[in-house]
């Protein structure tokens, strides 16, 4: 149920929009309007207002009768993050990943159809495009895209396949809807992702998810590494266990900071 405003500052319409948002959780990930309404103890005519901006702005998509949240909701997140600091939050545990591998790390989140880094620490320049905070990258042809898009529902991984003019960046990038989805569901399927130079010729990188406390995947850390360096078996044998350990010591902190 909302509260009722308690001074003139109040604004009832904006608490009643983010109730609306926290309505959807992982046992009613997609609702009628009326029981969204009910959910949050509002009117009918109230609950299809605020649904269909939070629709029009991008937050919320619906079927022609359900309700869902679409992965740009997870920006709301990221912004409270960005003001704790995120980077000083993984920091310790991306460089204590990145002196055990002697490679670069990084995490991401998904902005559809993008990921965007929000941490890096970086040792030898790998790649030829500058990447920092804030940078953004196909989701499609990286390790960090491909885990943070098997964290979908299937409804909104297909919506972004059948969306999707994929651009063979190198010689071996996948672009075929099928074959992205099956890796994004082997992805899925092992816990991690690993992508063999379809972003850029000599790169190889190997992601793992960070989860938030209902499981969810809000973000992926990765390590980097240049092909002279590493082979696919490798990295899943000497680097995986070290970036799996990193990714669940940040989804510890997460939750014990509150964050999600």
């Amino acid at each position: 149920m909302t509260s009722e405003p308690s001074t003139g500052t109040f604004l009832q319409g904006l608490e009643r929009g983010l109730a609306v948002i926290r309505a959807f959780s992982a046992e009613a990930p997609s609702q009628t309007l009326s029981e969204v309404a009910r959910s949050v103890g509002i009117t009918p005519a109230t609950a299809r207002r605020i649904l269909l901006t939070l629709e029009e702005l991008g937050y919320v998509r619906s079927d022609g009768r359900r309700f869902s949240l679409t992965p740009r909701v997870l920006a709301l997140g990221w912004a409270h993050l960005s003001s704790l600091d995120f980077g000083e939050l993984a920091g310790p545990f991306m460089e204590d990943l990145s002196a055990k591998t002697r490679e670069s790390c990084s995490i991401a989140t998904l902005d559809l159809p993008d990921i965007v880094y929000v941490a890096r620490v970086p040792t030898s320049r790998i790649m030829t495009v500058a990447l920092g905070v804030g940078a953004r990258l196909p989701a499609y042809p990286t390790s960090m895209g491909r885990v943070l898009l098997s964290g979908l529902p299937d409804d909104e991984l297909t919506a972004y396949l059948d969306a999707l003019e994929a651009e063979p960046l190198t010689a071996r990038t996948l672009t075929s809807a099928p074959d992205l989805r099956a890796t994004i569901e082997k992805a899925r399927a092992d816990g991690y992702a690993l992508v063999d130079q379809e972003l850029e010729l000599g790169l190889r990188s190997i992601a793992a998810p960070i989860h938030n406390s209902r499981g969810r995947i809000i973000a992926a850390l990765n390590v980097s590494a240049h092909a002279s360096r590493s082979t696919p078996a490798s990295l899943r044998t000497e680097v995986l266990p070290y970036l799996v350990q990193a990714a669940t010591q940040i989804t510890t902190a997460l939750t014990h900071r509150g964050a999600f």
